[in-house]
């Protein structure tokens, strides 16, 4: 039997992630036809079948998944013997895709790909804002950054900063003009600008004091699906938002928003930047991760 060669066990594996041949091909930088020529000489000369095909999926034999079990191991511990050979001659190049939230890609723009441009001129950075939760795998992302709790469990999560505080905000000027808020039920004589969820649903407001908590499906007229628009918005006085801090902080530091509710204020666990447990980390996205912990205002 001949011995597989590095590059068709490379292919099994990518094969196995991606589920699709177009996909996998796509990655190994490869025609499909080369690809399914690879893997079916593979399995002549292996003498079993690793993939069960059919024209919508591609998915392991039992006898696949016996021997990508016992090699991931092993690619990954060679993958780490290659890279730290080569680190010194990658570490200020590169490509890295992410995934992210259009917020998180705001915070990125403002305080992060700034400096990390500079000091990293040949790493390029390809982002996309993603409203959904995507297999970043499937889909040939490196990294993904989300809430902490919106992360896959069966991912490795990199924390970025500490808990993300929520904060009720709005206009002087609108204050000015309506009812106290001295509760979170007095908002329901309030114009809310309500945030939609990527899954259509429109988020509910929580708040806790003590051991009282409430969750919310506020009134108004206004729906957003984007932190920093729901600022603006309430800047401009159309009425009140509830933020993560770091969208309302210059508001509140330059008097154009008063925060309500304060004593009420919950956290979320933060954000964190994510990816498969089974990839190795470029020197790349080490660097791009030693930037978001630096820069990141929380």
């Amino acid at each position: 039997m001949r011995r597989p060669s590095w590059h068709e066990l490379q292919a099994i594996r990518t094969l196995a992630e991606q589920r699709s041949f177009r996909r996998a091909a796509e990655m190994l930088g490869l025609k499909r036809s080369s690809l399914s020529h690879l893997v079916k000489g593979l399995e002549h000369n292996l003498g079993v079948q690793l993939f069960q095909r059919t024209t919508r999926s591609v998915a392991l034999t039992e006898a696949g998944q016996q021997l990508l079990s016992r090699l991931t191991p092993l690619l990954n511990e060679m993958d780490e013997v290659l890279f730290d050979v080569s680190a010194q001659r990658q570490q200020h190049s590169g490509t890295l895709r992410i995934s992210a939230s259009d917020a998180a890609i705001g915070l990125l723009l403002t305080h992060v790909i700034p400096a990390f441009s500079v000091q990293y001129p040949q790493i390029e950075l390809d982002l996309a804002a993603q409203g959904a939760l995507v297999d970043i795998t499937a889909q040939g992302f490196d990294a993904g950054i989300r809430l902490i709790e919106d992360v896959p469990q069966d991912m490795v999560a990199v924390p970025l900063g500490g808990p993300l505080t929520f904060v009720t905000v709005a206009a002087g000027a609108y204050l000015a003009d309506h009812p106290p808020v001295q509760h979170p039920q007095d908002l329901q004589q309030h114009q809310c600008i309500r945030q939609r969820l990527p899954s259509g649903k429109r988020y509910r407001w929580e708040y806790q004091r003590q051991e009282e908590s409430l969750e919310m499906d506020v009134p108004g007229t206004l729906t957003l699906d984007n932190n920093a628009l729901m600022a603006q918005a309430a800047i401009s006085g159309l009425g009140i938002a509830y933020l993560p801090l770091p969208y309302a902080s210059a508001g509140l530091a330059n008097g154009q928003l008063v925060e309500l509710l304060a004593e009420w204020r919950v956290q979320s666990a933060g954000i964190a930047l994510w990816f498969p447990p089974n990839r190795h980390q470029s020197m790349a996205l080490r660097l791009f991760i030693d930037a978001l912990k630096t820069h990141l205002p929380y």
